[in-house]
This record gives C-alpha cells, structure tokens and sequence, in this order.
C-alpha cells in the first residue's frame, strides 16, 4: 500500500488540478467552499497535511502559470493566432500540472501592475502571450523574480519564443521569383507590433539582396486593426499606384483577405492580375477564394516550446535566456497559382 501521497496523487484521487489542492492548502486563492472541505477532508484521510503541507509551503509552489495578454491590436483571443497559441500552451501545462490564470491591469474597481497581480496571485511564473516591449509595467514584470517566457516580446534577459520571420519573407521572395514575378510590394498591419516590424525589415532587406528596385508606393502599413481599417487602406493604396504590382506579400492572412477585396473592388483579379499571399495560415485561408498562399507557422510548437522553457526557468534549471526562432513553412494556394 502506498504510505506517501503527491500533491499529483491527491489531485487525481479528486478530479482537480494540482493548483486547485496548492490553493487550498495554502490557504489562497478563489476555490468554492464545497471544493475546499473535499480536499481538506481528503488530505486528512490519506494523511497528506501532516506529511506534506510543509514541504508544499516551503517550495511556494502554487502550481498556477499566468498570462499577460496586452491587446494593444484589441483583436482579443478570438484572433485565431493568438488563440490557437494559447490553447496549446493550456494544454501542455495541465498535463503537466498546472493551471492557467490571466493577468490583468484592472479587475473591477481595482488596477495593479502585472507584478503586482502576479504577485498577488502566487503564480510559479508568466507567460506574456503579447504586449508592447515599451510598456514599463511588462519591462517591471521581466526584470522580477519571477520566471517569464514570451510568444511576442523580444529583448535581453527575456527568454522569446517566435516563428523566424525572415525565414518566411524569404520563402515567399523566391517563391514569387520562382513565378517570375518582379514588382513585388508588401502590406503591413501597424509596425507597433513586433512581428509586423521584423517581417517590414525582412522585406526590405530581401528586395535589397535580390536586386529589385524600390517604387513609389511599394509598401504601406495600417494604423488600424481589422478587416474594415486593412480594406479602407488598402482602397487608398491602389487608387495611388503608378505602376502596378504583379505580386503584392500582406503580412498577415487578415490583411491578404481585406487587401484581396480591395483589389476586386477596384476590378483587380487575384491572382490574375496580381498574385497576393499571406501569413500566418489560419483556418480560414483554405476556405477563403480564392485560398490563400501563405506562410504557416507552427502555432502548437511556439506554444509547446514556450511552456516547456517556461517551466526549466520554474525549476531553476539552466537556461540561456534568448530568442529561439522557430521555422516556418510555404504553404501554396490558389492565390499565386498561374490559373
């Protein structure tokens, strides 16, 4: 008969999560009170509160992970990047034994700095999903002494795990030289956002190292976010062309969809007069028309990645605090296809 019982074990004997029993026999967190007396009562029967509450307390482990989400875009967790990313990451932590809970700046009437939550609310350490690497509460946050990874925020002591966005440009470069496409230009969501920054360089430094001369209006960006603003300056942009493109790279599925519209509005054939892809290869790029060529990136591997570094950096095991790029692949579809 087994005489030491895990905090694992109790968990699994009760159908809840190995937080949910730190909580309680911590004394912190929201648990319902029907699920505290059944915890507590069944830690006293397999003797786990006398043998193991003190090594728990000792360890401060509360087998809880938060998650910065600064929406600075405001797409929310319905985007199906960021969603597909934190869906992973959920997963992989539960088998795990943790739980996931958000951080917030203001809950109610009350408003804390990231630290200050995560600090209230005990966690092992901090996913930042996205933000602005500019915002001094995130800069507080990984400057703290609690462990953070991030899937969008790059900067030194900050361990980042991305797609290589330069990988992608480039992929997409030769893939329309490959088409004999030469007039190449680009939209981009606001450079605000990292990724959308990196992908404007990529672009740049690809013309550069292919030889192909910039024109007039060969890239634009959007302030705004979503279908309703990358269509409105989309219309704006084609109605300033001097020469047309014959193949135009939007930096994110959404943007290729709007720009897509846009250019059919103004009686512009895709991809029969200009080819356009994307990135990022959400769902709705098989299904759009025409289907979009893209850049897909791996969402379950940024996520998996992310959660598994997360978690060396809890156990304070060695790890080099850096940015890991992961790679990403061309996926081809209609949208550049030669009819």
């Amino acid at each position: 008969m087994k005489t030491k019982f895990t905090i694992h074990d109790l968990a699994a004997d009760l159908q809840v999560s190995p937080g949910t029993v730190s909580k309680v026999l911590n004394g912190k967190g929201n648990v319902t009170e029907e699920t505290r007396v059944r915890i507590v009562n069944r830690a006293k029967e397999l003797g786990y509160v006398a043998s193991h509450s003190a090594r728990i307390l000792k360890a401060k482990h509360s087998w809880t992970i938060g998650v910065v989400f600064s929406d600075i875009a405001l797409f929310g967790l319905e985007h199906p990047f960021f969603g597909s990313i934190i869906q992973a990451f959920k997963n992989f932590i539960e088998e795990q034994g943790y739980e996931m809970v958000f951080i917030p700046k203001r809950l109610g009437d009350q408003e804390q700095t990231y630290l200050q939550w995560a600090k209230n609310k005990n966690v092992d350490g901090v996913l930042i999903l996205t933000g602005d690497l500019n915002d001094p509460e995130i800069i507080e946050l990984t400057q703290s002494d609690i462990p953070c990874v991030s899937t969008d925020i790059a900067m030194p002591g900050l361990t980042t795990v991305i797609s290589d966005d330069a990988q992608g440009i480039e992929l997409m470069f030769h893939h329309f030289l490959h088409l004999h496409r030469k007039r190449i230009y680009a939209m981009s969501g606001s450079t605000l956002s990292r990724a959308y920054q990196q992908r404007t360089i990529a672009f740049e430094k690809a013309l550069h190292d292919h030889g192909i001369a910039r024109s007039a209006n060969d890239y634009i960006s959007s302030d705004g976010y979503g279908y309703q603003a990358y269509y409105d300056v989309a219309t704006r942009w084609i109605k300033q062309w001097k020469t047309r493109p014959d193949a135009i790279m939007a930096f994110s599925d959404d943007i290729a969809m709007a720009l897509i519209r846009a250019l059919h509005d103004q009686g512009i054939r895709v991809p029969e007069d200009i080819m356009v892809s994307g990135y990022d290869d959400i769902q709705f790029a098989t299904l759009f028309t025409p289907s979009l060529t893209t850049i897909k990136q791996n969402k379950r591997l940024i996520a998996e990645t992310a959660a598994t570094y997360l978690l060396q950096l809890i156990a304070d095991n060695p790890l080099e605090k850096k940015l890991y790029k992961i790679p990403v692949v061309l996926v081809p579809r209609h949208s550049t296809s030669r009819g």
